[in-house]
């Protein structure tokens, strides 16, 4: 028996309201969909949100999609701008020092090197082909149809598509190339059909399926709001020009004026496509803070032995680095307002960077900083089990890496002293945190509590055995005001 086909089904369900010719189109793609949700947001909550917003959109536009449409290509592309919808709304910082320390003492094939290097850039570059190119490459090597398969949806003869997919293939390898990812289109081509596309939650399908049929009457609010900015971007892409990734939105308060800002250069300085100590190495020494080259998928910021680099993040950020993480967010007064959107900024120096970051920051924004004693609440972080499972004292030969997500409450490190637990924890709660476990090892811990302070201080307890106890003490506070 012959598969019917995406828009019979969507059709199917548009004019007699069929939910099971939707749950079936849901089935056939939500890995799809998913798997570029988390591939853009890197956090799979909110990839699930996407991804039901994305078929509530698919419910909604049902009755006008044109016959000859795509349906993966289309959902590529509305996934695509849902998620510059949640990353325009919603800038977490994920990682303090970069995956890629641990990365790199591990042996891995060439074919998942290849997907590491290419896969932060994917989507960036799929946005970039042409709607055929792009179509061609998502059913074949993200759907993984045969070249005939894809002849046949796209309306041309085999030759004719087997060109066009050769022709993206190329596209793809010179943009990657121009990001400094030397890879064969063969290459490229096995790494999107091996990794690009992977399986949904298993119970993802129904959930999703049962909200979109609705519509989204029974959607979150969160998740109504996505829709809706979604479907913002998606009414601009359509108009003049299709947005392309790298280019950033305000939009203006009070109105649906939308202002396109900072259109990404592939001719770039490297530094600004990667945190990498190896390119900051081969640079000569420089302070710079420059707007943030893109909407990047996550941000990214640390410092190194070569100096301090950071990627589309807040001023909030850039002063917690320009004063060497001593004044968490929880510790910085700004009695103005601090200039929005995200920045990318090196200072690369054997010493000072910090000094010098902080003198470009005053001097290009207009600052001035100084350092205030006050009496405030804090929480004070003690040892109520010494054996807890995930209080492990690390290898003095470990590479040291701290990664977190303040959003859901996640902290990974290695190797790294208590210190690194208590910023994060301030991150969180907001609120200061002052250490006084007495433990001076450096340790491994890993576990995510959630943005519920209440939730976080069980977790940290059950899987740390240390705890939280409200206080008040005084602590300095980084104040930044405006210069006269």
């Amino acid at each position: 028996m012959l598969e019917t086909n995406d828009m019979e089904l969507l059709g199917n369900y548009a004019h007699n309201g069929s939910e099971a010719a939707f749950a079936e189109l849901v089935q056939r793609h939500i890995a799809l969909v998913h798997s570029a949700a988390l591939r853009q947001v890197g956090i799979a909550a909110q990839a699930e949100e996407i991804t039901q917003a994305v078929f509530i959109i698919l419910a909604r536009k049902a009755g006008s999609l044109r016959p000859g449409t795509i349906l993966e290509g289309w959902l590529y592309e509305t996934t695509r701008l849902t998620s510059l919808s949640f990353l325009r709304g919603e800038r977490r910082r994920q990682f303090r020092e970069q995956e890629a320390y641990m990365q790199s003492t591990l042996h891995e094939s060439t074919e998942n090197s290849a997907w590491e290097d290419l896969s932060p850039l994917l989507d960036e570059a799929m946005a970039r082909l042409g709607k055929k190119d792009r179509d061609a490459v998502i059913l074949r090597y993200f759907k993984e149809k045969s070249v005939r398969e894809v002849a046949g949806a796209m309306h041309m003869n085999e030759a004719a598509a087997q060109r066009r997919i050769l022709r993206a293939l190329e596209k793809l390898r010179k943009m990657f190339s121009k990001r400094g990812v030397a890879l064969t289109t063969a290459i490229i081509a096995g790494a999107i059909s091996a990794n690009s596309v992977q399986a949904a939650p298993i119970t993802l399908a129904p959930s999703v399926s049962a909200v979109a049929i609705a519509k989204g009457a029974t959607a979150s609010a969160s998740t109504l709001t996505l829709i809706k900015g979604a479907l913002k971007l998606m009414g601009w892409s359509n108009t003049k020009t299709a947005i392309v990734v790298g280019v950033g939105l305000l939009l203006a308060a009070g109105t649906t004026t939308i202002a396109v800002k900072g259109i990404e250069r592939l001719d770039a300085e490297p530094w600004r496509l990667k945190y990498d100590p190896a390119i900051m190495a081969k640079l000569p020494p420089r302070v710079e803070i420059l707007p943030a080259l893109c909407l990047r998928f996550r941000s990214s910021y640390g410092d190194n032995d070569h100096g301090r680099q950071g990627l589309g993040i807040r001023m909030i950020d850039m002063l917690e680095s320009a004063n060497d993480f001593k004044y968490s967010q929880a510790r910085i007064i700004a009695t103005t307002p601090l200039p929005g959107g995200t920045y990318d900024f090196i200072a690369n120096f054997t010493d000072s960077s910090s000094q010098r970051l902080q003198a470009q920051i005053n001097q290009q924004f207009g600052f001035t900083e100084r350092y205030e004693t006050i009496e405030t609440n804090v929480y004070l972080l003690m040892v109520q089990n010494p054996n807890a499972p995930q209080l492990k004292r690390s290898r003095p030969t470990t590479v040291s890496l701290v990664n977190s997500n303040p959003g859901n409450g996640a902290f990974r490190c290695v190797n790294r002293p208590m210190s690194s637990l208590a910023q994060f924890l301030e991150d969180v709660l907001h609120n200061p945190v002052v250490d006084q476990t007495g433990l001076t090892n450096h340790y491994d811990i890993n576990f995510t509590g959630g943005s519920d302070p209440e939730k976080l201080k069980q977790t940290v307890l059950n899987e740390t055995g240390l705890k939280l106890v409200p206080g008040r003490m005084p602590i300095e506070f980084l104040v930044v005001d405006k210069a006269n």
